[in-house]
């Protein structure tokens, strides 16, 4: 026995593992508590400060979900080559700058920039890197990894919506994003630097041929693959934007339909959790249908249903399938084409779901307004779901994969 493969070196090994888990738990949870949900807390408070109108406010934010969608494409490029310590520690740097960059705006064209400039720090910090960086890190072991992450980071809504209105309650919005600037900068420069310092290991193909990226994302697998995740993300992220006005449609109040969509964030977690076991379970290509098909199907319900208690349940299997599609995304690449370039690949399959999320309001009340009713507008939804689904059959990979990620051979 080698000194490498001692107890001893293997604990250690595990214990550094679990180091990088905890660190990205931390940073995921703070990045995406002071880039993502703050905002929702404060704009309506920038909106009337600056006398910018709602939806110019919320056009600049989209800007930099997109271009954190674009610019994700060459930092996973980067995160195949180099590891994820010094491209997420350099999100967090430019990350809170951009946040003072948005305190500082004298003007909307400034204010845009500045959320343009937060784009390319979420591209470096936000769940893409922090996915590859466990992928690789943690091997056949990463599913395990990866849903609790997810189910962890969850919590940055809790933990960052209150206290930004905590803190919006006794100061300006300017006031409160320059304290929120300095918690993401005292939390995760330091933490991405020291908790992720360690060797990127090397890839250990399982295939029996591994595509250059560039071919792979140009094949129809993954062309198929980017255009599911797309259509089924567009209505999943479209459904918490619009629930509420579904719901007072109905005539339920904003406190019951708020109660429905903290439901389904409880639902999220309720899928996240089940995850493994549907990966033991059922294939990669008919898990993806099966996963996009409920997200079609629970979407058109709320948009069929008009009782409070049946708008709940169906809310709750929502979130159940929106909590599994995070993972699913995490996963799609390493399970059709292994991990050697997952970095490259996940950035282009997750361009379209970040701008899913960008768009996806807009969409929802563009189509309110067209078909006349929220209730007409979540059956559409559906149907573009289901257009997802139907995609996801043709995201069978050319080249096989005899290991799959958590060590149970399954068929595609």
């Amino acid at each position: 026995m080698t000194e490498a493969d001692s107890p001893a070196a293997a604990s250690a090994a595990r214990h550094g593992l679990r180091w990088v888990l905890v660190t990205l738990c931390v940073t995921e949870i703070t990045s995406w508590g002071v880039l993502y949900y703050a905002f929702t807390v404060l704009s309506e408070q920038i909106s009337t400060d600056t006398g910018w109108s709602a939806p110019a406010v919320t056009a600049a934010f989209s800007a930099g979900l997109v271009t954190s969608a674009v610019v994700g494409i060459p930092v996973g490029r980067w995160l195949d080559r180099v590891g994820p310590r010094w491209i997420m520690t350099s999100g967090s740097i430019l990350g809170a700058l951009s946040v003072v960059a948005v305190v500082a705006a004298p003007n909307y064209g400034w204010f845009v920039t500045a959320w343009v400039l937060a784009g390319v720090a979420m591209s470096a910090v936000f769940y893409a890197p922090a996915f590859a960086a466990l992928t690789r890190f943690f091997g056949t072991d990463a599913v395990r990894a990866l849903t609790v992450l997810t189910l962890v980071a969850g919590f940055a809504s809790t933990v960052f919506a209150p206290l930004t209105a905590a803190l919006s309650a006794q100061m300006s919005w300017r006031q409160t994003y320059l304290v929120l600037a300095v918690i993401m900068a005292v939390i995760t420069i330091p933490a991405h630097s020291f908790g992720l310092r360690r060797p990127w290991p090397p890839v250990t193909a399982a295939h029996h041929q591994v595509e250059a990226p560039g071919r792979t994302a140009r094949s129809a697998p993954f062309l198929a693959l980017i255009a599911a995740f797309a259509l089924a993300g567009l209505a999943s992220y479209a459904v918490i934007a619009n629930l509420v006005p579904l719901m007072s449609q109905r005539g339920i109040s904003t406190g019951a339909a708020a109660v429905a969509l903290g439901l389904g964030g409880v639902g999220q977690v309720l899928g996240r959790l089940g995850y493994r076991t549907l990966v033991r379970r059922v294939g990669v290509v008919p898990r993806t249908v099966l996963v996009m098909a409920g997200v079609a199907a629970t979407t058109a319900l709320l948009g069929l249903f008009s009782a409070y208690a049946a708008l709940v349940a169906v809310a709750i299997g929502a979130g159940v399938m929106r909590g599994i599609m995070t993972l699913l995304q995490a996963t799609a690449v390493t399970e059709r084409w292994g991990a050697t370039h997952y970095g490259h690949l996940s950035a282009f399959l997750n361009a379209p779901i970040m701008v899913a999320t960008a768009v996806g309001p807009f969409v929802g009340a563009a189509l309110a307004s067209l078909l006349g009713s929220y209730a007409a507008m979540f059956v559409a939804l559906g149907a573009i779901a289901a257009a997802g689904a139907l995609v996801a059959v043709a995201t069978r990979p050319r080249v096989e994969t005899p290991t799959p990620i958590v060590g149970v051979s399954r068929p595609h």
